[in-house]
């Protein structure tokens, strides 16, 4: 039986949005408090010496049963592999693994850990952490399948409006500009998508994220607070 060491909260509030692998958006912080009886010091002693490390974890939003074979973003969304071949989310058991680079542990009251690069919905159940060892870890000569080098990326504008939106939210949020340009450069819309009107949108911290992409170019349309984004019709998102 599994129970949630922690469970980790990052910017991602939407499944849509989020990076599909870890490290593709660096400035994706994410935050893991250690529940009792997990939370002393000791359990963490000598991760510090570690700059990376294995989060397991449970896709805890992922509905549905699980199918033999599913069809990866990679191949354009209309060819199938078999799902001990992907990564999906949809498994027998959900449960995944995601690399991230740990910054900082706080053991001052109970265990708190830092780390970036996080490719997880925030509430995310995390059920263990190991660290990462390159020497075994890394084989920079192992066959990827199917998943032939970096996925393409979109260049990433900002609308008018939106830049102001932005300069309105960047004492909340620092890091903003930067994570949304990581987030957007890898065309987190489904494979079937183009259509250059249509206005897509997905929540990042309390913010609603709305905008459109023609060709190979992102366009941040607005930055809404979610309080303010509540009367948006559900024809004007695809979350």
């Amino acid at each position: 039986m599994l129970s949630p060491i922690g469970y980790l909260e990052t910017p991602f509030q939407d499944r849509f949005g989020i990076p599909r692998q870890p490290r593709l958006a660096p400035h994706a912080v994410g935050r893991l408090r250690l529940l009792r009886p997990y939370d002393r010091a000791e359990a963490v002693r000598g991760l510090e010496g570690f700059s990376h490390v294995w989060l397991s974890f449970v896709f805890h939003r992922s509905a549905g049963e699980w199918n033999p074979t599913v069809r990866p973003p990679r191949l354009g969304g209309n060819q199938r592999v078999g799902v001990f071949a992907s990564r999906s989310p949809f498994r027998p058991n959900p449960l995944g693994l995601s690399l991230v680079e740990l910054r900082a542990i706080d053991t001052r009251a109970g265990v708190v850990l830092d780390f970036a690069g996080v490719d997880l919905l925030d509430g995310t159940p995390v059920v263990d952490i190991k660290p990462y060892l390159p020497f075994v870890d890394s084989v920079p000569q192992a066959r990827s399948g199917f998943v032939a080098g970096s996925p393409h990326r979109l260049a990433v504008d900002f609308s008018r409006s939106a830049v102001l939106q932005l300069q309105q939210q960047s004492s909340r949020w620092a890091d903003l500009e930067q994570l949304l340009v990581e987030v957007l450069a890898q065309d987190p819309r489904p494979a079937y998508a183009d259509d250059a009107q249509r206005l897509y949108g997905f929540r990042l911290f309390d913010l609603e994220i709305r905008w459109r992409c023609t060709g190979l170019r992102a366009i941040v349309e607005e930055i809404v607070p979610l309080l303010a984004a509540d009367g948006c019709s559900a024809e004007r998102r695809d979350t």
